[in-house]
C-alpha cells in the first residue's frame, strides 16, 4: 500500500489553549508549524479513528476491501476506538430499495465489521441508512430507528465520555439538515452540564461549517444558532468531526476546528468520473480516514489517511 507523506499542519488558540490539526493526503501544505517545547510536555489522552460513509455493498470487491482497511487502521494506528460518521451502507433512502436489499446491506456491514471484535464503535446515522420505502411506518425497519438498531448505539443523538473528553453524536437528519427542537434543546443542556474548560468533539455526518458545502452543498442549514452555541461555550467546543461531502476538508472558526474527514469508499468504490484528482478519488479527496490525537490540555490533532484498497 502507498503512503503519501504530503502533511498540512493548522494550528489554532482557543481560550489559552492551542488546538491543532494535522491533516495528510496528496495535498499542498499550506502552512508548517515547528514543535515548541510545550508540543513535547503535552500528554495524549486518546487515539481515535474516524471513518466515514463506508457506503458498503457487494460489488466493486467493497467488502473485502473495507476489512482490509479496516485491518491496516488496527496494526497502523492502534486506536483506542472507533468514530463512524454515518453512510455505513450504501443505500437504504432511495425509493426503489426493497427488503431484501436492505438486509443484505446490512449484513455486510456487520461481517465487516467483526474485523473490529475488541474496539468501541460509536456511529452516527447517515442520510443513506435510514429506509424510508419500508411497507408502513410501523414496519420495525422503517426510519431512524432500525439504523439506531442495526448500529447497535443509545439513541438518534447521545453523549459518552472517555478520559477527559466528551463526545457528543448528532443526528442531523431533519427538516433542512438542522437539528430539530428536541435535539437543540438537549445539545444546549448537554454543554450547560460539562465543566467549563473539559474538552468536547462532536461528531455529525454532515459538515457544520466548512468549504465543502460552498462546493457540494449538504451542510447544516442551522449552522448559525449552532456557530452561537458553540461560541457560548467557546472554553469547550474544541472539534466538529463530519463526512458526508467525500471531501477532505479543515476550516477553523471561533476557536472550533471543523474537519470534513473524506470518505472510506472515496467515489462509492468506484473508479470515479471526469472530476476525478485519480482513480477513486472524489473531486481532489481520494478514499481515506483520519486519524484523531485528543490531548488532556484539548489539543486536537486530525490526519487524514488516503488508502489504495
Amino acid at each position: 500500500m502507498e503512503k503519501t507523506t504530503i502533511k498540512r499542519r493548522f494550528l489554532i488558540k482557543a481560550i489559552g489553549l492551542a488546538t491543532g490539526a494535522v491533516m495528510s493526503g496528496g495535498l499542498p501544505a499550506l502552512a508548517a508549524a515547528p514543535e515548541t517545547q510545550d508540543d513535547k510536555k503535552k500528554k495524549l489522552a486518546l487515539r481515535v479513528a474516524h471513518i466515514t460513509d463506508v457506503h458498503i455493498k457487494a460489488g466493486e470487491n467493497a467488502p473485502e476491501r473495507f476489512k482490509n482497511c479496516l485491518k491496516h487502521i488496527v496494526s497502523s494506528h492502534k486506536p483506542d476506538f472507533f468514530l463512524n460518521g454515518g453512510d455505513s451502507i450504501n443505500d437504504a433512502s432511495y425509493d426503489n430499495v426493497v427488503y431484501d436489499q436492505v438486509i443484505q446491506q446490512w449484513s455486510i456491514w456487520d461481517e465487516c465489521l467483526k474485523q473490529l471484535d475488541k474496539y468501541e464503535i460509536h456511529s452516527c446515522i447517515g442520510n443513506h441508512d435510514p429506509w424510508w420505502k419500508a411497507p408502513s411506518k410501523d414496519h420495525e425497519m422503517y426510519g431512524k430507528e432500525y439504523v439506531v438498531k442495526r448500529l447497535k448505539i443509545p439513541h438518534r443523538y447521545y453523549h459518552f465520555t472517555k478520559k477527559n473528553w466528551h463526545f457528543i453524536i448528532l443526528d442531523g437528519n431533519n427538516s433542512k439538515i438542522s437539528l430539530d427542537q428536541e435535539q437543540y434543546d438537549w445539545l444546549e443542556a448537554e454543554l450547560g452540564k460539562i465543566p467549563a474548560n473539559e474538552p468536547v468533539l462532536l461528531m455529525s455526518h454532515y459538515p457544520i461549517l466548512g468549504t465543502t458545502q460552498v462546493l457540494v452543498g449538504g451542510g447544516y442549514s442551522d449552522c448559525k444558532k449552532l456557530k452561537d452555541l458553540f461560541y457560548k461555550h467557546k472554553d469547550k467546543v474544541r472539534v466538529c468531526l463530519s463526512g458526508h461531502n467525500h471531501l477532505s476538508d479543515h476550516t477553523e472558526y471561533n476557536g472550533v476546528l471543523y474537519c470534513c474527514n473524506g470518505a472510506m469508499s472515496g467515489f462509492w468504490w468506484g473508479k470515479g468520473d471526469a472530476e476525478s484528482a485519480g482513480p477513486g478519488y472524489y473531486l481532489e479527496t481520494p478514499p481515506g480516514y483520519a486519524m484523531l490525537k485528543l490531548y488532556e490540555d484539548g489539543t486536537v490533532e486530525n490526519e487524514y489517511f488516503p488508502h489504495n484498497y
